[in-house]
C-alpha cells in the first residue's frame, strides 16, 4: 500500500520498526497536497517547512527510544479550532488575520502525545452549514464525485483523511459536522457523549457540541480517542465520570439488540441509502444479532427544534460579534440568511424546543429500554452539490420537498441528545460513487457497545474501504 494511506495503526508499528520516518511520511503526505488539493480545496493553510523539521525532529527521536506516543504521525486541524500562534479564520472574510491566543484541548493533546499539525482544513463560513464552501476559500470537493459536496462542517479535514493528505484529523459536531464528511467521504466520525472530550467555553455548556476525530480505519480511531478524552479544567462538563474507559463490551455480540430506523419516524430516505442500510442490518443478522425494525415516534419537529437551539447559543454568539450591518454584508448567503432567522428568535421559542428535546428523549427511552443500540442512516441522500446553498437552493428526496438545511442529514437529532454516542461509518455505495453511511447510537455514555457493533460490520461490509477501495483521483 501507498505510504499515504497507511492506517495510523501500521505506521506507528514501522516507525517502530525503522522501515519508515517521519519525514518520509511528510514528504508523502506534502506531495499528495501538491498533487490533489487544487481540485478538491481541503487546506486553507500549510506550514511545510516547520511540519518537515519537526518530522526529522520526530524521526531523530524513534531510534533513541524517545518518540512520545503519536511521534510524528501528521494531524490535518479544521480551520475553526485554535491553536496558539496560527490564524484561524473559521472562513470568514472577517477574521483572515485572526491569530489564536490559546490552544484547544484536542490540538494541545494531540501536540502534547507528539503529533505534528501540518496544516489547516477548510469549513463553511463559521461551521454553520452541512457543506464545505464559503466566500473565503472556495468550494471544497468530494474525492470520490467531485461534483457532489463533501460534506460539512468539517468538510476539509475529511477530504484530508480520505485521500491520504494526513494521517488523521479533527473535526467538530454541533449538529453531524464530523459525522456527515465521514459520511460522504467514507470515513470513521464519531460523536462523543457530551462531556467526554472538553470543549472550550461557550460551547462546553452546550451538549449539541462535540470535538472528535475523522479517520480512514476503526481501529486508528480506537487508538486515537483515549488522547483527546478525559478531564480538562477548560470544561466543568469533562468530568463527567467514565466507568468503562477502555470500552470493554459488557455483553457477547450475540446479545446485543439493535432496533433498525430507517426514518428516524419522519425522514424521507433515498432508496440507495435505504439498500445499504438493509445490506447492514443482514450482514449483523448473519453474525447473530437481533436486529429488529422500530422507529422512535418523531416528526419534523426534531428539525425546528434543532434550529432554534443552535441559533440560541452559536447564533446569539456569531450576531453579537458579527450582527452590525456592515460586516453582514461581508458574510457568506447562508450565513446571511442564518442571522436573519436568529433576529427572528424569541424566548416562547426557546422555551418550546426545549420542552420537545424532553418529548424527543422519551420517545428513544421508549427504544432503549428494550434495545441497546440504534441503527440508522447518517444522510438520507447524497445527491448534495459541492456548492449547494440551503439559503438559496431547494432539496428533493423521492420527490418530494425536504428541508433545504437540515432534511437531508439524520444526525442532530443526537445532538438534542447529546448524551449518546454516535458512529458514522462506511456501509456502501451510493448509486452516484458516493460511499453509504450508517450511525450506530448508543444508549446514555454506553460507548463499548457503539464501537462492539461497529467492530462486526468493519470487518464485513466496510473492509474493503481503503484496503482495496479508493477515491479514483
Amino acid at each position: 500500500m501507498a505510504i499515504h494511506y497507511l492506517a495510523v495503526t501500521e505506521i506507528l508499528q514501522q516507525f517502530r520498526q525503522g522501515s519508515l520516518t517521519p519525514t518520509e511520511l511528510m514528504q508523502a503526505y506534502q506531495q499528495r497536497i501538491r498533487q490533489l488539493d487544487p481540485k478538491l480545496n481541503a487546506f486553507t493553510s500549510q506550514f511545510q517547512q516547520d511540519a518537515l523539521n519537526k518530522a526529522e525532529q520526530a524521526t531523530a527521536r524513534w531510534p533513541q527510544s524517545q518518540a512520545r506516543p503519536l511521534e510524528g504521525l501528521a494531524v490535518a486541524i479544521k480551520d475553526e479550532t485554535y491553536i496558539e500562534g496560527q490564524i484561524t479564520t473559521n472562513g470568514s472574510r472577517l477574521l483572515t488575520e485572526a491569530m489564536a491566543t490559546s490552544t484547544d484541548p484536542v490540538p494541545a493533546r494531540l501536540l502534547q502525545a507528539g503529533a505534528i499539525v501540518h496544516g489547516r482544513t477548510t469549513t463553511p463560513e463559521f461551521s454553520t452549514a452541512g457543506v464545505t464552501w464559503s466566500e473565503l476559500w472556495g468550494v471544497s470537493r468530494n474525492p470520490w464525485n467531485p461534483a457532489i459536496s463533501c460534506g460539512g462542517s468539517s468538510g476539509g479535514s475529511a477530504i484530508a483523511v480520505a485521500t491520504g493528505m494526513c494521517s488523521f484529523a479533527n473535526g467538530t459536531d454541533i449538529g453531524g459536522s464530523v459525522r456527515i464528511p465521514a459520511a460522504f467521504c467514507g470515513l470513521y466520525g464519531y460523536k462523543p457523549p457530551h462531556g467526554r472530550v472538553p470543549e472550550i467555553s461557550p460551547y462546553n455548556i452546550d451538549p449539541y457540541c462535540h470535538h472528535s476525530l475523522l479517520t480512514r480505519t476503526l481501529d486508528d480511531l480506537l487508538l486515537l480517542y483515549p488522547f483527546i478524552k478525559g478531564p480538562d479544567w477548560m470544561d466543568s462538563h469533562s468530568f463527567i465520570p467514565d466507568d468503562n474507559p477502555g470500552l470493554k463490551p459488557r455483553k457477547p455480540l450475540q446479545q446485543l439488540k439493535v432496533a433498525l430506523a430507517p426514518t428516524l419516524g419522519f425522514y424521507q430516505v433515498a432508496a440507495d441509502i435505504r439498500r445499504e442500510l438493509d445490506h447492514t442490518a443482514e450482514a449483523l443478522r448473519a453474525q447473530g444479532v437481533q436486529v429488529d425494525l422500530i422507529e422512535p415516534a418523531w416528526d419534523e419537529r426534531v428539525i425546528e427544534t434543532a434550529k432554534i437551539h443552535q441559533r440560541a447559543l452559536m447564533g446569539m454568539t456569531l450576531k453579537q460579534k458579527f450582527g452590525a450591518p456592515d460586516a453582514r454584508k461581508q458574510l457568506t448567503s447562508y450565513v446571511q440568511h442564518y442571522l436573519e432567522m436568529v433576529d427572528q428568535l424569541t424566548v416562547d421559542a426557546i422555551f418550546q424546543a426545549n420542552l420537545h428535546s424532553c418529548a424527543m428523549w422519551d420517545a428513544l427511552a421508549v427504544i432503549f429500554k428494550d434495545y441497546d443500540l440504534l441503527l440508522c442512516p447518517t444522510l438520507a441522500t447524497s445527491e448534495v452539490p459541492a456548492d449547494f446553498d440551503y439559503s438559496k437552493d431547494g432539496m428533493q428526496i423521492n420527490g418530494v420537498d425536504v428541508d433545504a438545511n437540515k432534511g437531508w442529514f439524520m444526525t442532530y437529532p443526537f445532538n438534542t441528545l447529546g448524551q449518546c454516542p454516535v458512529l458514522a461509518m462506511p456501509n456502501g455505495f451510493c448509486d452516484n460513487g458516493v460511499p453509504s453511511s450508517v450511525q450506530i447510537v448508543g444508549r446514555p455514555y454506553q460507548e463499548a457497545d457503539v464501537f462492539q457493533l461497529a467492530r462486526a460490520l468493519s470487518t464485513t461490509l466496510a473492509k474493503d474501504f481503503y484496503t482495496s477501495k479508493f477515491p479514483e483521483l
